[in-house]
């Protein structure tokens, strides 16, 4: 993975980055875009929302908004498109007339892929996958990137930077396996979320206070991720051993979780999370293709 200033941030310089959506994702890029050092006067937003692009001006007064897609994608290096996967048909049905073959786009739609993409433009163009999760809103992201061949290693470099802004990225080598990141880390913090829960649920009916028991539970996950990423040269396995005296109070909880098959239930499930995300790839595939359909009958 990636460290997060694996890349200077220098390799966005003079370059304007657009934004086709203001939704959340898109709020918190921006946001550690400006907290890296890039000009806000650099960076052009749009959305059909005028009150979000409204609370956006209000944080970045030299923040550049739009309501018309078409002008962020003239004015715009590197664009964003940071709209939900059956919305992409239409979003990209309104830049559809550019010529993107000096400009870098980037995907954050979960299961719309990059042929997709160059197929609906009708031309070839260097696009690269990005799936960032929810930490990223707090600059703890973690973000899987695929780039399709037409994307230059300075384009790489480029995007890369963009998503370091809020975490940490890696680089995926298939294309096929950015459903397998969203069941990983797309869709991780829930599932950690999930776990906790039930963590701080049992302490509480063993007698524990709520806020104790979440206190407690929290600062463990906290400690345990930070040992992990700052002991990369150890095996997680190991970490655990160290703190698994043969007999003791650990041992006995590890046991319990093999004893009732924990690492199959976490298979089951991010297995199941890479078959609904591939079903959710064509539910979206779908409805661009009836936008498609509605925007070709509208002309």
């Amino acid at each position: 993975m990636a460290s997060k200033n694996c890349h200077s941030i220098s390799a966005l310089e003079q370059k304007a980055i657009g934004f086709i959506g203001a939704g959340n994702m898109a709020q918190a890029i921006i946001h550690g875009l400006a907290q890296a050092g890039i000009a806000p006067a650099s960076i052009h937003c749009s959305n059909p929302s005028q009150p979000k692009l409204d609370r956006l001006r209000q944080q970045y007064s030299t923040l550049n908004v739009y309501q018309h897609n078409a002008t962020v994608a003239e004015r715009s290096d590197i664009l964003l498109l940071a709209v939900k996967p059956q919305m992409m048909s239409k979003a990209l049905a309104s830049i559809s007339g550019f010529d993107f073959s000096q400009k870098l786009l980037v995907s954050v739609a979960a299961g719309v892929e990059t042929d997709a993409i160059e197929q609906q433009l009708q031309q070839t163009v260097a696009i690269v996958r990005a799936m960032p999760n929810t930490p990223a809103t707090i600059g703890l992201g973690a973000t899987g990137l695929y780039a399709n061949g037409q994307v230059s290693q300075l384009q790489k470099q480029q995007a890369e930077t963009v998503f370091n802004a809020v975490g940490n990225s890696v680089w995926i080598l298939d294309e096929q396996q950015m459903d397998l990141v969203t069941a990983v880390s797309g869709s991780g913090p829930a599932h950690y979320f999930l776990f906790l829960e039930a963590v701080i649920q049992s302490a509480v009916e063993q007698g524990m206070d709520a806020e104790t028991a979440k206190q407690l539970a929290v600062q463990t996950a906290l400690g345990a991720a930070q040992m992990v990423s700052q002991n990369s040269a150890t095996d997680i396995a190991e970490l655990r051993a160290n703190v698994t005296s043969p007999g003791g109070t650990t041992a006995a909880a590890i046991e319990s979780f093999q004893t009732h098959d924990f690492a199959e239930i976490i298979d089951t499930a991010l297995k199941a999370s890479v078959r609904r995300g591939k079903e959710l790839a064509q539910i979206a595939k779908e409805a661009n293709k009836q936008t498609d359909k509605q925007i070709n009958n509208e002309k």
